[in-house]
């Protein structure tokens, strides 16, 4: 047993140490957990409190400043980072949930089924995404759990048609139509057989999905759509950019940390797609 748990960890390291970019991206969201778990406790103020000194620059007493209500930016950023970070998970989570379903039926299936489900995908495709969920947020509220749902309900196309292809290709193989022979179900079959063995290039897409999220949380926020009760960094670009010009501190450090989030997932995605998906190497 001891062996084999020795083995697991020795292969993983190998995966690590021949693929840079996976290596960095966990390191990178290493960083972004621990700051979403430990940042309220480090904020040196409440991120709700209203400060006299309005519009101050980055110095010692305020690292990354201050807004117009005097509200310290940098313990704004720290106690924001648990909400971007959920809104990415959640949203993704709940895509690549559809995503598999609606694509596992559609590939294993095929016929009438696959015809009806690939048609209601095209439309999707079609459908301008981001006013759609602007539509859906003015209609129902801003609230944290409308805009995960939303994205979430707008960004599974793209699994769907990953998890298809995989479908129609895996049901070809001898192990299921032998399944088939023997009398299983094909509800079973699809569940015990054809989602796990065709769940990897999910898993890889949905890793970049989750900044895709917190991408349009942040460009919800901007509008003025995203929920006004909560902290995220989305919420810190909004109340600094009409003071952009004389302080470009309020929007910028939210934003860098952004793109510090997009850029470790992306990284963790490109990464899984190439332990996930040998091909990609070899025809390199």
């Amino acid at each position: 047993m001891e062996k084999k748990r020795m083995g697991k960890l020795q292969k993983i390291w190998i995966t690590l140490k021949n693929n840079a970019q996976l290596r960095i991206g966990l390191l990178l969201l290493i960083i972004l957990l621990l700051i979403a778990v430990f940042g309220p406790v480090f904020a040196p103020y409440n991120p709700k409190r209203l400060n006299d000194d309005l519009l101050a620059a980055p110095c010692a007493k305020y690292l990354f400043g201050t807004d117009k209500l005097g509200h310290d930016v940098f313990s704004q950023i720290l106690c924001g980072a648990a909400t971007s970070l959920k809104i990415g998970f959640i949203a993704a989570m709940i895509s690549a949930v559809i995503g598999v379903i609606f694509g596992g039926v559609a590939g294993f299936f095929g016929g009438v089924i696959d015809q009806i489900f690939s048609e209601i995908m095209n439309i999707f495709l079609m459908l301008p995404t981001f006013f759609l969920i602007l539509l859906i947020i003015a209609t129902f509220g801003s609230s944290m759990l409308n805009v995960m749902i939303v994205i979430g309900l707008t960004s599974w196309v793209g699994n769907a048609r990953l998890m298809r292809a995989q479908a129609k290709a895996i049901k070809e193989r001898t192990f299921i139509k032998s399944s088939i022979a023997m009398g299983e179900s094909k509800f079973s079959i699809l569940v015990r057989h054809v989602i796990p063995n065709g769940i990897f290039p999910i898993i890889a897409n949905t890793t970049m999905n989750i900044s895709g999220a917190i991408l349009t949380e942040a460009g919800l926020s901007f509008l003025g759509l995203g929920d006004p009760n909560v902290i995220s960094w989305g919420q810190i670009i909004t109340a600094g950019k009409g003071d952009l010009p004389k302080a470009w501190w309020i929007s910028t450090f939210p934003g860098i940390m952004t793109i510090f989030t997009v850029l470790t997932f992306f990284l963790i995605g490109e990464g899984l797609n190439r332990v996930l998906s040998p091909k990609m190497d070899a025809k390199k």
